[in-house]
């Protein structure tokens, strides 16, 4: 029997090189950090000021504009899944499948609705189109 070498070991976590191969990105020094410090650390939810400041800690940290870059890049492949917050910042979640989020807007965080308070939605498309995502925001203010 033929291993595929691409493809990790049962069990096995994809590392963060073989995520962007995959992705069809080239794994570059800046990439592999910054994809390292996205990826490993479990789902997590952003912006790229806050990436900024966490990337400042890296032996030689990107520029701003590099983060921008490299996150439009990832989001472009799939990677990550872009949250615009109505006239906000642009969040970045490494949690790309669908789920919903609330956003409390007195303290800037996003986070997750828990799957068990999501109500089943039943939207038609109209005539000639489908539905690519639903994307739900609740936004929050301290009582």
């Amino acid at each position: 029997m033929q291993t595929n070498i691409d493809s990790p070991a049962p069990n096995r976590p994809v590392t963060v090189r073989e995520k962007l191969e995959t992705a069809g990105l080239r794994p570059t020094r800046q990439r592999l950090d910054l994809g390292c410090l996205l990826f490993e650390r479990g789902d997590r939810h952003f912006t790229a000021e806050m990436l900024h400041e966490e990337a400042r800690s890296l032996r030689y940290p990107p520029s701003l504009a590099t983060i921008y870059n490299t996150l439009n890049q990832f989001a472009e492949r799939g990677l990550l899944r872009e949250i615009a917050i109505y006239g906000a910042k642009v969040w970045y979640d490494t949690k790309i499948g669908p789920h919903f989020h609330f956003y409390r807007e007195d303290r800037e965080e996003l986070f997750d609705i828990p799957e068990e308070l999501i109500p089943m939605l039943n939207i038609p498309a109209p005539e000639g189109t489908r539905i690519e995502a639903i994307d739900v925001v609740v936004r929050l203010k301290s009582a």
